[in-house]
């Protein structure tokens, strides 16, 4: 990324963070609960902490470029826009913590467990709170389109259909990703196809489809590039996702490495290892996949297998081909709007790669 976008990035997200501490606050005043309820206010107080507590904003982000795309003028109903993409975010991430039993999210209890903590003798009410903690948020990210977005009807009612549709298409995702670890061996193209269900559609494609419908656009005349920008772009974000797992910087990313090894997930990463190992070495691989007490010796032999076999090496080669083709889609666009955001949407595949957590 050039210094300029980098700088039009980090403004993104400092205005965004800002105007979402401002709508928790009104949340907080004005959601309609019983007075007598402590578990609701409770339950805000958490998606709160949550959604403001980090995340790169990425999505928000591409909103905003989207628009750019057609204007560097404001542009009416971005900010609702940017709260319905982060708080379905915070759904998937309230969810996700609790499929995968994870304890922590962003440096401090995941939703899940600090529910458990809070009742440690009611694991059944712990569990329900947090289920219905991430369908509220789910709840206020097409809310807020209806109250806050200040579009017309027509464009506000495109805006939700988007929306919709990236949470539906995010749980058909979350549920081939789990059906894909009963799978021996996925291949590419079912991995492929987890990856644009799970990732590309709700974290790239809708925030597109909604910067342009912003900026007056109408998105379904591009879809089928838009489509495949997205689908590329998700594939090269998993693939550096299930690498970094592995063969990344444990302290650069503030997590250990190798959950995906413990957790059994047959991730880009583990189906690269498991085409590149045979003998003793799969034995070893075999024995680590979906063993929670794998020790982090076993993780460190594991991925010093993995760059023997040159692993690291192959999958860095095929993100870098992928993110080569979907920059050429962008070549399509330069025609059409305007040159500077174009150069945006070109280079986001290559740092999607590059990037270090």
């Amino acid at each position: 990324m050039t210094q300029q976008i980098l700088e039009r990035v980090a403004g993104h997200e400092h205005r965004f963070n800002a105007l979402f501490e401002e709508y928790f606050d009104r949340v907080s005043a004005q959601l309609d609960a019983p007075s007598f309820s402590r578990f609701t206010p409770d339950c805000v107080r958490l998606l709160r902490e949550l959604s403001l507590r980090g995340g790169k904003r990425m999505r928000v982000v591409l909103l905003h470029e989207a628009a750019r795309l057609v204007t560097e003028e404001p542009v009416e109903g971005l900010g609702a826009a940017a709260l319905s993409i982060e708080l379905l975010q915070t759904h998937g991430l309230v969810h996700d913590d609790l499929i995968d039993d994870s304890p922590t999210r962003r440096g401090a209890p995941s939703t899940y467990y600090a529910y458990r903590e809070r009742f440690p003798d009611h694991p059944q009410a712990a569990l329900g709170l947090t289920v219905l903690a991430g369908d509220l948020a789910l709840a206020l990210s097409l809310r807020v389109l209806l109250e806050e977005s200040k579009v017309p009807v027509a464009v506000r009612q495109a805006m939700i259909e988007v929306q919709t549709r990236a949470a539906t298409d995010t749980f058909v995702g979350q549920i081939v990703d789990l059906e894909r670890d009963f799978a021996a061996a996925p291949d590419e193209d079912v991995l492929h196809c987890v990856a644009d269900y799970k990732s590309a559609r709700y974290s790239i494609l809708a925030p597109m489809r909604l910067g342009l419908l912003a900026a007056g656009q109408e998105p379904a005349l591009f879809d089928e590039e838009l489509r495949e920008y997205a689908r590329l772009v998700g594939v090269c974000g998993q693939m550096r996702d299930d690498y970094l797992d592995l063969f990344g910087d444990a302290a650069a990313m503030g997590k250990p490495i190798g959950t995906d090894l413990r957790d059994g997930r047959r991730s880009y990463t583990v189906n690269a290892l498991l085409s590149a190992v045979d003998g003793p070495e799969r034995h070893l691989l075999e024995a680590a996949l979906g063993n929670p007490a794998c020790e982090p010796e076993t993780i460190a032999a594991v991925r010093e297998i993995g760059e023997r076999r040159g692993v690291p090496g192959k999958m860095q080669a095929d993100m870098r081909r992928y993110a080569r083709q979907a920059s050429a889609v962008t070549a399509g666009w330069r025609p059409r709007w305007r040159a500077e955001a174009v150069t945006f949407f070109e280079l986001l595949p290559r740092w999607s790669v590059e990037r270090t957590r």
